[in-house]
């Protein structure tokens, strides 16, 4: 985000969300006094937060039937589809809030192209244009923020971090250019304890650690690790395994079939994996994950859906297994 100007910062990635939303109403505000720009978008399978402005921005029945109606104001397009932008994003519109990539929702990546089309439309309706990178960014993709591969052009007006940016303690952060900055104001907002000088030494320490362009680089040189293995995979397995999806260490193996007999085998043999989207496996490891421990999981996984697929050949245990495994058996 090359105008990144101030940053606010707070204790989660939700708050960080609701903070980018109340500063793009804001600018709404200010740029149209009638208060007619006051529309968020945001697209289906994303996923924002739990607080009530960031979860009606998360399109999603199974978060948001429980807690309906959601706050007005909010509307919602279709990831990727850029024949829609135009009639979507319109001079109603305040905010575009969207993840470069949706981990909740699939490991969805967004095309270049798109957000360059959101990008431009925003600049023709005078719109603020957020990325959501709390789960995509810092690293992850082998770059600092995922947004780095795209041109400046492409570039957002407010950027949402949190998760990896306190390495498991509560720390969120709103960064936002100079133009946005412009319009809040001293009392605009605030949170109790953003800012406090344990987080922000935390994370202070974290980024530093986090920017190393060797571990960047390390980040995708396992990535290809990892598609070697997916690739394998998808041979054995052609009509289960449809597709890969993802960059760097945020990575999505879409299955035509429901993926939870392969998350149960995986974890009776000592691997935790997880789902996301619609039928797909996400793979979130650790960035300093080695490459004997990807080598290892990939052998428990492939064993596992050898049992969850019902392949005949015999499906032994874990070394973890039989250590754990009570004595005489």
């Amino acid at each position: 985000m090359h105008t990144a100007s101030k940053v606010f910062i707070c204790n989660s990635g939700a708050e960080a969300n609701e903070a980018a939303i109340k500063f793009a109403r804001k600018v709404g505000k200010i740029r149209t006094p009638s208060g007619n720009q006051h529309e968020i978008v945001s697209f289906h399978n994303s996923f924002h937060g739990r607080t009530m402005g960031a979860l009606s921005a998360t399109p999603n029945p199974k978060y948001q039937k429980p807690f309906s109606p959601m706050i007005p104001g909010f509307k919602y397009g279709t990831y990727n589809d850029e024949a829609s932008i135009n009639e979507l994003v319109n001079e109603n519109t305040c905010g575009v809030i969207v993840e470069p990539i949706q981990g909740e929702g699939g490991v969805n990546v967004a095309t270049p192209s798109f957000l360059q089309a959101l990008r431009d439309r925003c600049n023709e309706v005078g719109a603020v244009l957020v990325y959501d990178e709390i789960q995509c960014g810092l690293g992850r993709t082998g770059r600092l923020w995922a947004h780095q591969f795209l041109p400046q052009s492409a570039h957002p007006d407010i950027m949402t971090t949190a998760k990896a940016l306190g390495n498991g303690f509560p720390i969120g952060a709103t960064i936002v250019s100079e133009d946005v900055a412009n319009c809040v104001v001293t009392g605009d907002h605030g949170t109790t304890f953003g800012g406090n000088p344990l987080a922000c030494r935390l994370a202070h320490y974290i980024v530093s650690r986090l920017s190393d362009p060797e571990l960047q680089s390390s980040v995708l040189e396992k990535e290809k690790l990892f598609r070697r293995h997916f690739a394998h995979l998808q041979k054995r397995y052609p009509v289960q395994i449809k597709e890969v999806r993802g960059r760097g260490l945020i990575l999505g193996l879409q299955l035509a079939v429901d993926p939870t007999p392969i998350v149960t085998a995986a974890r009776e043999r000592g691997l935790l994996i997880i789902t996301c989207g619609k039928n797909t496996l996400r793979f979130v490891p650790p960035l300093i994950v080695s490459e004997e421990e990807i080598e290892e999981g990939f052998g428990i996984l492939e064993r596992a859906m050898a049992v969850a697929f019902q392949q005949s050949q015999k499906i032994e245990g874990t070394k973890g297994q039989q250590e754990m495994a009570p004595a005489g058996r």
